[in-house]
């Protein structure tokens, strides 16, 4: 399996390229010191800029979007960019918001297939992502996750986690796609209006769950550059440092 080269942003914006595609993940790119509402009393000040501006990111073939309905995973400048990129890979509700021609909404486990002349089809199953505690959609909306497979291959080229804690959900994905590298929303995201509650995984869930799942290489985003990630990233680092982890510089290539 050929490797992926991928270039960490900011929060979980990540530019994935593979087999000459350019895949971005939830884009986020406006400047820092603003603060941004979540619904329901929550919200959080966005404390880190983008590591590239997204003239450089682009051109952009593909964008994984977990969900359009908070602003660490979609901002105005990541939806600016939406407009640019060839076709948008996101959940059912978020497609039917963005009413875009280029954007498909897929339901947990479907698929639909990227072609494009010369380059290898990629195969784009959505994942169930659970962004919050049991009975949490309704507040916190739905989030998918995303597995790339190349034609043919039972193994997932890239996986994605999109914002979600850890529960059987995530687990049934662990049990049904072998993946090669796991990209894992983290931050253990929490805000003082809802107490203990967490709303993406900590980096203990993280470890359990690359435990499961068992990828080649897993690649820790969506833990920094936001006031609601909770878990200090020295922390993170500290807990995720396992030979299989790949900590990426913001703005750096780097080949896994």
């Amino acid at each position: 399996m050929s490797n992926i080269v991928l270039t960490h942003l900011g929060g979980p914006t990540t530019l994935i390229e593979v087999d000459g595609w350019r895949i971005l993940t939830d884009p986020t790119f406006d400047a820092p010191g603003r603060r941004y509402t979540f619904g329901w009393g929550t919200s959080s000040i966005k404390v880190a800029g983008p590591a590239q501006l997204p003239e450089r990111v682009a051109p952009v073939d593909v964008v994984l979007l977990s969900h359009d309905q908070h602003a660490d995973n979609l901002d105005d400048a990541g939806r600016a960019l939406l407009g640019q990129a060839g076709t948008i890979i996101t959940t059912v509700p978020a497609a039917r918001r963005l009413a875009a021609l280029n954007a498909r909404g897929l339901a947990d486990w479907d698929s639909t297939t990227l072609e494009a002349p010369g380059r290898t089809p990629l195969r784009v199953t959505a994942t169930p992502g659970r962004h919050g505690p049991k009975f949490s959609r309704p507040i916190a909306g739905k989030v998918n996750g995303f597995a790339l497979h190349r034609d043919g291959e039972k193994t997932a080229a890239l996986w994605m986690s999109g914002d979600s804690v850890l529960y059987d959900g995530l687990r049934e994905v662990a049990r049904r796609i072998p993946v090669d590298v796991a990209l894992l929303h983290l931050g253990g995201v929490r805000f003082g209006f809802t107490g203990p509650i967490r709303f993406t995984m900590t980096a203990q869930e993280g470890a359990e769950f690359i435990r499961l799942m068992g990828p080649r290489v897993a690649v820790p985003v969506h833990y920094e550059g936001w006031t609601h990630f909770r878990d200090p990233e020295i922390v993170t680092r500290q807990v995720l440092s396992g030979s299989n982890i790949r900590w990426l510089t913001p703005g750096e290539p780097t080949e896994v």
